[in-house]
């Protein structure tokens, strides 16, 4: 093939432009200092408190890598407190301390608008339909890389 591929047609093309105005609303209306896979993982910990750091990047569909980077610099600024299990000393716990909490409540509220905005581009009767493809891509795709 000779000449030059139509990106508008490709979906990896379209998924990167698509999560670039996420970001960007993101930035805009959420937060410029906590990005949304912080979120993620606030919202992870305030959902099921008590938790592991691997069942965090399960819940947040986020490497464990960058799971442990967020991990650190949320605890660092006294947003999640790390105990030992009792149960299991190897394990340590996560959970949200209150100013975690009160990040979480600051930041959830407009994570959702931006989520109605960006959904607001397709008709209400669609708009299921969007959720639940992106979510099969996401849960195919991913499960085909473990």
């Amino acid at each position: 093939m000779d000449e030059a591929l139509d990106l508008d047609r490709y979906a990896g093309h379209l998924i990167r432009r698509a999560e670039q105005v996420h970001t960007s609303l993101w930035s805009r209306f959420v937060s410029e200092t906590v990005t949304s896979q912080q979120f993620a993982v606030l919202n992870a910990l305030r959902r099921s408190g008590g938790i592991d750091q691997r069942t965090v990047a399960r819940l947040t569909s986020l490497d464990r890598s960058t799971t442990h980077h967020i991990v650190r610099r949320l605890t660092e600024q006294n947003h999640i407190r790390r105990t030992r299990d009792e149960t299991d000393r190897r394990r340590t716990l996560l959970t949200l301390t209150p100013e975690g909490r009160l990040l979480h409540a600051s930041l959830a509220s407009s994570a959702e608008k931006i989520n109605e905005d960006l959904l607001a581009v397709f008709p209400e009767e669609q708009r299921a339909v969007v959720i639940g493809v992106l979510t099969q891509l996401a849960q195919r795709l991913s499960g085909s890389r473990e």
